[in-house]
């Protein structure tokens, strides 16, 4: 049985809701406020600081207090971590996609050989 990290599995639950994924990709472009963060979204600031919780958890962003104002920074060690794990996972379907359409090929080329070919039917004059 395979072992997963218990911090894959947090990367992972904390990128499951789109507010916490477009979080991510706001702060990918840069550090910001708490409240810059909140303003697209239709949510109460208290759940955007759930989810920017969330994100803390999972080690995806930290929070620093300049006087009133709470500023976040992306982390992104757990999001390699967690491309690392797709790569593998990509390469390995890729590679049996590869045999597969291979392997279609060369039945679709075998029953070509195989099949009698009909002779062409040409126009008759009348």
């Amino acid at each position: 049985m395979v072992k997963y990290s218990s911090r894959l599995d947090a990367t992972f639950a904390a990128l499951s809701d789109p507010i916490r994924r477009a979080i991510v990709a706001r702060l990918a472009r840069g550090d910001t406020s708490v409240g810059e963060l909140a303003r697209p979204f239709d949510v109460s600031l208290p759940a955007v600081s759930k989810h920017l919780r969330v994100l803390e958890r999972a080690g995806l962003l930290t929070q620093d207090r300049q006087g009133r104002i709470r500023r976040c920074r992306l982390r992104v060690a757990p999001l390699r971590v967690a491309n690392q794990w797709i790569e593998r996972y990509r390469r390995f379907w890729a590679e049996r996609l590869d045999a597969l359409a291979e392997f279609v090929e060369q039945a679709q080329a075998s029953q070509a050989r195989m099949e009698p070919h009909e002779p062409q039917q040409t126009e008759e004059e009348p």
